[in-house]
């Protein structure tokens, strides 16, 4: 019976599109609109498994559906079942096409890819509309049948991924609540941004942790599980990239990572992949001494960063010439000042040391020299200049005025230290901009560089690219010997 009813069907459905597009040729080829085009046929109809989780799931493919026991005639075959999925919630029109074997079976990463392009990466159960097609051959020619509406909900698969993270360990002066440190993020859903950041300052030997939001929360700083403390999985491993993980080698909490050299880091963690990287950037030091006063509160003499470690100053050295240096969380205590072993030590060159620390003199009052530290091996040098030009001003000029050569902004000159100039200033937009003396474009300085990605530069005076800046209000030095510059986002 249920042949006959299929045949009749088949027959009855051919005639219908016969008398309706006498054009139609070939059954077999995709359809734009199948919907407008299939035929339904008696007991032929799709049905939805139970609610997947892929993250379950150990093979390449998954069953989504079966499809209901239908009797072919002779030589009749179906092929080419697929399914045309959208998102429930109605939120997309774009129909993405899925095919589906024998067995009602699909692609686990077609399903993944799905879910991800309607709902995100978050794991959480997603309904699918799914319309069911299928083309039976039979006589030569295919019939497009319509198998039916059905659901598909599923989980995608994804890791635990906390709202915020903290950094916590020597790294951050402590291994508890009080002293963690938050990543930044950008705020976005964190299964769409899974990507984290911060920047600390290490000494060498200082141990790491990251603390997910829950635990903090909850008051529990060291719950461990698939949602607690993350870590490396060997204890002390000093690696700067690698797999972030919730558990150790030999099943135990995670392990902490070491930082096996001083110096300022930024770590970068995704945990969508559960990876990290950590990458030596410049830190921010502070001059403090007869240039500005010995004030615990002037910040007008930041050092130039030449690399992540080596940081110089130049100017002419006028009064006492003394300093001590302050890394710039730091700044204002005088415990944790870096200097000389020994006070006014005149060596041009020496050891820098920040515990009982003395000051560091320069060896000629009211010469010019440059003041280099490097905060890798803990040295100073002193390097004599000879007399450089002076400007009776250094401004800045970009986009942000329209390039008016009659409207630069003109930055301050340090009174203790000449040559040098400061300028707070905001952009209300992204711009780009040079510096240039005199009003005037007899000498400027400029370099391709983007501040969002590297603070700090030197410029050249050879028609050297702008500087891009992106919008923000930032404390802007800049030094007209050397041509360095650094921008500090408030």
């Amino acid at each position: 019976m249920k042949k006959i009813l299929f045949l009749g069907g088949l027959m009855l459905s051919a005639m219908t599109f016969v008398s309706c597009d006498d054009d139609f040729a070939d059954w077999a080829s995709p359809q734009s609109n199948p919907q407008e085009e299939a035929i339904t046929l008696p007991g032929y109809q799709a049905s939805a498994v139970a609610a997947i989780d892929l993250a379950a799931v150990t093979g390449d493919s998954v069953q989504v559906l079966s499809l209901s026991s239908v009797t072919l005639p002779e030589g009749a075959v179906v092929e080419n079942t697929r399914i045309e999925v959208l998102p429930a919630d109605g939120s997309s029109t774009e129909a993405t096409t899925i095919n589906v074997d024998g067995q009602g079976r699909i692609a686990v990463a077609e399903l993944q890819s799905a879910i991800e392009t309607y709902y995100g990466k978050r794991p959480t159960a997603r309904d699918l509309s799914t319309q069911v097609y299928s083309n039976i051959v039979t006589g030569g020619q295919a019939f497009l049948v319509d198998a039916g509406q059905i659901t598909v909900t599923a989980t995608p698969v994804a890791p635990y991924i906390a709202s915020a993270y903290y950094l916590v360990g020597d790294v951050t002066g402590g291994w508890d609540a009080a002293h963690v440190v938050s990543f930044a993020h950008s705020g976005a859903d964190v299964y769409e941004d899974p990507v984290f950041t911060v920047t600390f300052n290490a000494a060498a030997g200082n141990c790491w942790k990251i603390i997910p939001q829950g635990n903090i929360d909850s008051g529990d700083l060291w719950h461990s599980g698939t949602d607690g403390v993350v870590g490396v999985a060997q204890d002390g491993d000093t690696s700067l990239s690698g797999t972030l993980v919730t558990q150790s080698s030999n099943g135990g909490e995670a392990g902490a990572g070491k930082i096996e050299n001083a110096g300022f880091y930024r770590m970068t963690i995704n945990m969508l992949d559960y990876t990290y990287t950590i990458e030596a950037v410049a830190g921010t030091y502070y001059l403090v001494g007869a240039l500005q006063g010995w004030s615990d509160s002037d910040r007008s003499c930041p050092m130039y960063p030449s690399s992540a470690t080596v940081h110089t100053y130049t100017t002419q050295w006028t009064g006492d010439g003394n300093l001590k240096i302050w890394e710039a969380s730091a700044f204002g205590n005088w415990d944790v000042a870096y200097g000389s072993p020994t006070n006014d030590d005149t060596s041009a060159s020496g050891q820098l040391v920040n515990s009982g620390a003395g000051s560091i003199k320069v060896p000629t009052a009211n010469e010019y020299y440059t003041f280099t530290v490097d905060m890798g091996t803990m040295t100073y040098t002193w390097t004599k200049l000879d007399t450089p030009a002076s400007y009776s001003t250094i401004g800045i000029i970009g986009g942000f005025n329209n390039w008016n050569a009659d409207a630069d902004i003109d930055m301050a000159q340090v009174a203790g230290a000449p040559h040098n100039w400061t300028l707070r200033y905001t952009f209300s937009s992204d711009t780009e901009l040079k510096f240039r003396a005199n009003d005037a474009w007899d000498v400027s300085w400029g370099e391709g560089n983007n501040i969002g990605d590297r603070n700090y530069g030197t410029g050249d005076t050879n028609n050297a690219p702008n500087l891009n800046v992106p919008a923000g209000t930032y404390n802007i030095y800049f030094n007209d010997i050397t041509g360095q510059y650094l921008f500090i986002a408030e």
